[in-house]
């Protein structure tokens, strides 16, 4: 069973997700805690916020309070609603969320049945319920509800391709809403801090995004273009405006997001993990192909761009773990493009990495990790839209994107597309 965990600060949003599918015949709420109830035994949305409104209300500090869980388990598990619910509860009541009012839905509109729950990070005091490795502590409880519940174990394919999520399939049809139930959660997740690096991460899913701009009426405008793309990279169908599928994966948004990932990547100290696995890789393979899946083994994707002689002059690591991207030249000079041409090609680094020994002291002191994370400098909003510069393969259409974002000899309203 695969659980996937966000947090936001608008709680009519998460509701409104779920109620509009339960109107739509394509959900049904199977459980509830601590929620008020309608005279029908229904709920609405209007009823849900008044069970939430107090913690909200008591709330002072906590910036994003609504939690929003997705419980998936595999496809051929065959579960009841009571099933299913009883799943919920106890998983909730093992990330002690169990005391907090929360309803669970069971969505039906795909082949393969999961369920979401809508809830709170702060009690009825207020106070923000620690959440403390949480995404791990999730895995663990996912592990020990397959067992309860004789579930089949997630394996590390499912890990790895970020279940509930499937690529785009063009010949499947119905291309607006196959993008949208990918940019949405995408957007809503993982961390980036260019669109360069959410360009990558959606390439996996056969999704692209280009920026466009223009005048109407008088107006500039700038928005996003979304579109499916085949096996090979090729637009398939039409491309669609960003505002058919909402603000949160419009421009602005977007924008937003970037700042914010640059905070948390940087507070969390995320990219360590990252370096200590493709360093391991890079030490026991010597070819792509090997390099490629001894980092799928860790939960790890990379996407290399390479030129018509074949030669790799950028590469793009998206960690599904932690949930975030990056290009490798943020890592450092030992993770940049030119020294895995080098390596596929038969050509050690010259400065091997540090040994084992200097590797454990390396984890055993926090303080070192920390001053090497204070050391990252990460510019204004205009500058997390790029990547690290002087490095080699620089994307030249990127930085005409940055050039146009910092034009703005005149105020206009923006206008999504």
């Amino acid at each position: 069973m695969i659980a996937k965990i966000s947090s936001s600060n608008t709680m009519y949003s998460a509701l409104s997700y779920n109620q509009n599918k339960v109107e739509t015949n394509r959900a049904k709420v199977i459980c509830a805690n601590r929620m008020i109830e309608t005279v029908d035994g229904n709920f609405d949305i209007h009823t849900c916020l008044q069970s939430f409104e107090p913690y909200l209300s008591a709330n002072k500090r906590t910036e994003k309070p609504v939690l929003h869980i997705s419980l998936n388990p595999d496809p051929k598990d065959v579960l009841t609603d009571e099933q299913l619910s009883e799943i919920a509860q106890e998983y909730m009541q093992k990330m002690n969320y169990g005391d907090q009012p929360f309803i669970v839905y069971k969505h039906e509109d795909i082949e393969r049945q999961h369920i979401h729950i809508v809830s709170l990070r702060v009690d009825e005091y207020g106070k923000k319920i620690d959440d403390k490795f949480e995404h791990r502590r999730s895995m663990n409880v996912c592990r020990e509800l397959e067992q309860q519940f004789g579930l089949f174990p997630a394996d590390q394919k499912q890990h790895r391709e970020g279940l509930p999520l499937k690529p785009v399939r063009p010949e499947n049809g119905d291309l607006k809403q196959q993008i949208a139930n990918i940019i949405r959660p995408v957007a809503r997740d993982y961390r980036f801090q260019s669109l360069k690096e959410y360009r990558a991460l959606l390439t996996l899913y056969n999704i692209g995004v280009e920026e466009v701009r223009g005048e109407a009426k008088g107006k500039e405008y700038r928005g996003l273009i979304y579109s499916a793309l085949d096996d090979n990279g090729s637009k398939a169908g039409v491309p669609f405006k960003s505002s058919l599928f909402g603000k949160s994966v419009g421009v602005e948004a977007l924008a937003k997001r970037i700042e914010k990932s640059a905070e948390t990547i940087k507070n969390r100290r995320l990219k360590e993990r990252s370096k200590r696995v493709i360093t391991s890789a890079m030490r026991t393979t010597n070819n792509r192909t090997d390099f490629e899946k001894a980092l799928a083994k860790q939960n790890m994707s990379v996407l290399f761009r390479a030129n018509d002689e074949g030669r790799i002059y950028g590469a793009t690591f998206i960690d599904h773990e932690q949930k975030y991207v990056f290009n490798g030249s943020r890592l450092g000079k030992e993770f940049s493009a030119n020294i895995f041409n080098d390596l596929f090609n038969g050509v050690r680094p010259v400065h091997e990495q540090p040994d084992q020994k200097a590797e454990n002291a390396y984890e055993q002191n926090p303080k070192i990790e920390k001053t090497l994370e204070e050391n990252s400098n990460f510019g204004g909003i205009f500058d997390l839209f790029s990547p690290s510069s002087g490095t080699v393969g620089d994307d030249y259409e990127e930085k005409a994107f940055i050039r146009r974002l910092k034009k703005k000899k005149r105020p206009y309203k923006t206008m999504n597309r």
